[in-house]
């Protein structure tokens, strides 16, 4: 069975490969270097088809938005459990065996489950298989540890040379961390998210959400688009691509390590304030807070209108950013003072009475009940065949002409291995062959 769980990609270098055009006849897709028609009912990746052999989330997070823009996503998991995900209970969707985790039920619509033990030599074969019609492969283990399976993106492109081979990892493939095991938590405070988020002279804040992954998952997935444009434009080869956790949050520091580089100082915790800008924050008022973004000179009259202070717009001491930034103390007293006898909803009313933008602070509750993310599709609900409807957060990219799709509920652990390898080929008595070897599962009677 497959047990390695950190992230990581196979520790070989990039190779140039030949420029030979496949097509799978079984899929009946085109695979490379022939310019196609989407369908439009299926999304702008209509005819692509993904391997995906990573789990948990900076895979699945990747993944899942090729799905949803219509690439065929096969998700490699491992016998009896699976992606670690599917246990991390609760909540869930439904009761029971049947379950569905809501953290694996997030990121894994739009998949098909096989489940194929890629420790023995049999399963790795079939993944072989697979690799050979694939158009794209993404994995995040160990570095290292597909090149022991011999399923690397060298050992794969032999018979591939189309195949763009993306492999995820912690620290990326070269580097003195490259063999050390990554997660989110630590990933947040190795790239220096952890020294600017929380209160200031407070302690270290975890973001409330797995940034490290995600943001590293959207650039893999950025990462296999610019592939598959080469790839089409130029003669047909694929490549490898590398990305890693670390230089993603390194990437995403931007402005705050663009500050650093110009004073020479680490910027530090500054609660929701901004280092650049002023008044930008929240506030603390009678019975919340209210959230407040000037964040250009033309809001600062507005919002002077709106508290009815033109004493403060008359400051010179506050006229440009600039100052505003230089006077962020005595600026914030006066503010402060001026929130804390407004209610939250009389401060919202007010500010956005004079298009000052302002918000309260809503919860997932109130995020999702918005008519705004009503209109825009971004609460989804999936028919599933074991626990009814599912929920998820719907896709943010909007196409006039080819759109995302929601084709499939997050896949029940192997549901569609018979059906993808007999695509493949493979017969009734090489998928016994394969049970009885322990590479796949035995099939559920009906």
């Amino acid at each position: 069975m497959v047990t390695d769980s950190a992230t990581g990609a196979g520790d070989e270098g990039f190779m140039p490969v030949g420029s030979e055009v496949r097509v799978c006849e079984e899929c009946e897709a085109t695979m490379v270097g022939e310019a196609r028609d989407p369908s439009g009912d299926t999304g702008p990746l209509d005819g692509v088809t993904v391997l995906d052999a990573s789990r948990v989330l900076v895979g699945p997070f990747c993944t899942m938005q090729l799905g949803d823009l219509g690439a065929d996503v096969i998700k490699i998991e491992r016998p009896g459990v699976g992606d670690q995900t599917r246990t991390w209970v609760p909540p869930a969707f439904g009761e029971g065996e049947n379950a569905q985790s809501a953290y694996y039920t997030s990121v894994n619509r739009n998949k098909r489950s096989v489940v194929l033990n890629l420790a023995s030599e049999e399963g790795q074969d079939v993944f072989r298989d697979l690799a050979r019609e694939a158009d794209v492969v993404v994995e995040n283990f160990r570095v290292g540890k597909t090149a022991d399976w011999g399923l690397d993106y060298p050992d794969l492109v032999e018979e591939n040379p189309e195949l763009i081979y993306c492999g995820i990892s912690g620290y990326g493939e070269w580097g003195p961390d490259r063999d050390a095991p990554a997660y989110d938590i630590v990933m947040q405070a190795k790239g220096g998210l952890m020294s600017i988020t929380g209160v200031e002279d407070g302690p270290p804040v975890r973001i409330g959400v797995a940034l490290a992954d995600i943001g590293a998952g959207m650039y893999a997935t950025q990462a296999i688009l610019a592939a598959l444009l080469e790839r089409e434009l130029g003669d047909g080869t694929g490549q490898k691509i590398d990305v890693s956790l670390l230089d993603g949050q390194a990437a995403w520091m931007s402005y705050m390590a663009a500050n650093y580089f110009a004073s020479g100082e680490s910027p530090g915790r500054m609660g929701s304030k901004h280092p650049n800008i002023a008044p930008y924050r929240a506030f603390e008022t009678e019975d919340d807070y209210v959230v407040v973004g000037c964040s250009a000179d033309s809001f600062w009259p507005r919002l002077c209108d709106a508290l009815d202070r033109p004493d403060l717009l008359a400051d010179e001491r506050f006229e440009i950013n600039e100052k505003r930034v230089k006077n962020r103390e005595a600026l914030d007293a006066e503010l402060e003072a001026e929130f804390g006898a407004m209610t939250t909803e009389e401060a919202v009313e007010t500010l956005t009475g004079h298009d000052v933008p302002a918000s309260h602070v809503r919860d997932m509750a109130e995020l999702f009940d918005d008519p705004q993310i009503e209109a825009r599709d971004m609460r989804l609900e999936i028919d599933h065949p074991e626990v009814g409807t599912v929920e998820v957060p719907g896709s943010p990219m909007k196409f006039s002409r080819t759109p995302v799709t929601v084709r499939r509920h997050p896949p029940m652990l192997g549901e569609h291995t018979e059906d993808v390898l007999r695509e493949y080929g493979y017969a009734d008595e090489d998928l016994a062959d394969l049970v009885e070897a322990d590479v796949i599962p035995e099939p559920v009677e009906e």
